[in-house]
């Protein structure tokens, strides 16, 4: 990795571009200076860690706001759009410097392998091993969300010495490297458990090594999820293999949960980003239909009431003249409501009515939690056999009690006993953007006596309730199991692209066809599986009969 990158200070400081989120990234392949010395006192440490860390969950508002709003907020059933984006990756019509940004944008890739190769450095001429095993874990959480984006993507080949023009890996090839290195990353933590990082160095776990470890195999424990289908039998190796006591354990509770703590004197970039115009994104329909359906205690946590919109003009709440809240047809209050993706019909006063995302400024970025881990175990027993340590029913109450736990509500004794409240119908009261189907009835409480996938279909949508605003995990949920429900979206750009289903991932930018034309022509007609466009399947996104 070395021998890639100019772009660094003497100081060890990587200058970041200030240029908008989509623009090119720097030529990371190619055979260029090496970086400065990094000097042993933990300035350049500091800061290259805290680089790494913004592209898991990124700190630039428009880059935010691209990869984690537009896009995985919205496929993955969270957010709408509240902007009149015509053109939108909820759409499947995107123009290309929105659906380049994972691959292209200098903040993700650029940022990370530049900044690991001075965490190189640093140990290095430290002798230090424990930074660059935590930088390596954080790589796999960064390029996972790159690759399940895409799908194949250069991987093993950035960085290599002379590699001008990076040659892609299938995703099955991308896959297997990552359970590599998070087994060498892991490792080195276990040799080295004693070690302690400086709290500034590490804004998620203080410089705590064995929270790393449980970090790192409650990663691989999602990974191997993702693969269940393409690949059951190393699914089950690995999940089994992240359980097991020996190799430090997975995290259990919130106090162990994966959160970057860089919002405590700045604002969460999320929020900034939802901020933007009139709020240029807002709850969906579907998140206020379940959450309003299951008398979901979380719901004000999530969301804010309608007409929240402050000094927004038109902003009022839906309110009859005594100040109580209206109700849609089947009687539910819409006091918490959310917009219909991909909206056919927009105006300038109407989403800001709805319901707001309620992320105050100096929240954490969530990268992981402890109800997630709970969740992928109880998928893992009741729809795979795997061994998990314990019972589906009892990971699967954990979670949400982990969640309610984590968001400090009351009422999970009462939610897990309820075998009656189904989702709410969708209601819009504006009627500009109408749907008359109806949410599948899936229940809350446990029932032994489900098929597998009916038990499937119940853990997904209370897992999917837990990760909120974790949008490109809930969308890469929901194209390898086909849950939760999400409704159809009001109006699609790419004939190719099931309404029902929704995109499966986002073309390749159009600067590969220019820049790497023999590598991305390769990828496409060996790994991808069918055309470079928004319908084409996922490696792991083979669920039979899905």
């Amino acid at each position: 990795m070395k021998h890639t990158f100019n772009n660094i200070l003497a100081g060890g400081v990587l200058l970041l571009s200030a240029a908008a989120c989509t623009g090119d990234y720097l030529d990371i392949n190619s055979n260029q200076s090496q970086p400065g010395d990094l000097s042993a006192d933990g300035f350049a440490l500091v800061s290259s860690m805290t680089n790494i860390c913004s592209t898991v969950a990124p700190s630039d508002v428009n880059c935010t706001q691209f990869v984690d709003c537009l896009l995985g907020g919205t496929l993955g059933g969270y957010f709408s759009d509240g902007a009149n984006f015509t053109n939108s990756y909820v759409r499947n019509n995107a123009p290309d410097n929105w659906t380049s940004v994972f691959l292209k944008d200098s903040k993700i890739i650029s940022t990370l392998y530049t900044n690991i190769s001075m965490v190189e450095g640093y140990c290095e001429q430290s002798g230090e091993v424990v930074p660059l095993a935590v930088a390596q874990i954080i790589k796999v959480a960064a390029m996972d969300r790159v690759t399940d984006c895409y799908g194949p993507i250069p991987y093993s080949a950035i960085g290599f010495e002379g590699a001008v023009k990076t040659p892609y890996d299938s995703q099955e090839e991308v896959y297997n490297k990552f359970f590599e290195e998070l087994a060498e990353a892991r490792q080195v933590l276990l040799d080295n458990s004693s070690a302690v990082m400086s709290p500034l160095v590490d804004k998620v776990y203080s410089g705590d090594v064995l929270s790393w470890v449980r970090f790192a195999n409650s990663l691989q424990l999602r990974l191997a999820m993702r693969i269940s289908y393409a690949n059951p039998t190393l699914a089950k190796a690995k999940a089994e293999d992240a359980l097991n006591p020996a190799n430090g354990g997975v995290i259990e509770t919130n106090a162990q949960n994966a959160t970057w703590k860089n919002y405590q004197t700045s604002t969460n970039a999320m929020r900034t980003a939802i901020m933007y115009n009139a709020h240029d994104s807002r709850p969906s329909a579907e998140i206020a239909c379940y959450m309003n359906g299951y008398n979901d205690p979380r719901l004000p946590m999530y969301l804010t009431e309608s007409g929240s919109g402050g000094s927004i003009a038109g902003a009022e709440p839906y309110k009859d003249e005594d100040g109580k809240w209206l109700t849609s047809p089947d009687g539910t209050s819409l006091q918490y409501i959310g917009i219909r993706r991909g909206w056919q019909t927009f105006n300038t006063t109407w989403s800001v009515r709805f319901s707001d995302i309620n992320l105050p400024g100096n929240t954490p970025a969530l990268w992981m939690n402890a109800a997630e881990v709970a969740f992928l175990r109880a998928e893992g027993a009741a729809v795979f056999g795997w061994d998990m340590g314990g019972t589906a029913e009892s990971f699967y109450n954990k979670g949400i009690e982990l969640s309610f736990e984590d968001y400090g509500v009351a009422g999970y004794d009462a939610y897990v006993a309820d075998e009656t409240s189904v989702p709410a119908q969708f209601y819009d009261p504006t009627n500009l953007n109408p749907w008359d189907g109806t949410i599948p009835a899936v229940t809350i409480k446990w029932d032994e006596s489900l098929t597998a996938e009916q038990k499937q279909q119940k853990i997904i949508t209370q897992k999917w309730i837990a990760n909120w605003k974790l949008g490109n995990e809930a969308w890469a949920d929901y194209r390898r199991t086909g849950y939760p429900f999400l409704i159809p979206v009001a109006y699609s750009g790419a004939s190719e692209v099931d309404i029902n289903r929704g995109p499966q991932r986002l073309p390749y930018p159009s600067a590969e066809y220019t820049d790497n034309l023999a590598n991305v022509q390769y990828a496409v007609a060996n790994y991808l599986n069918g055309p470079d466009n928004w319908a084409t399947k996922l490696w792991w996104a083979c669920k039979p009969g899905l």
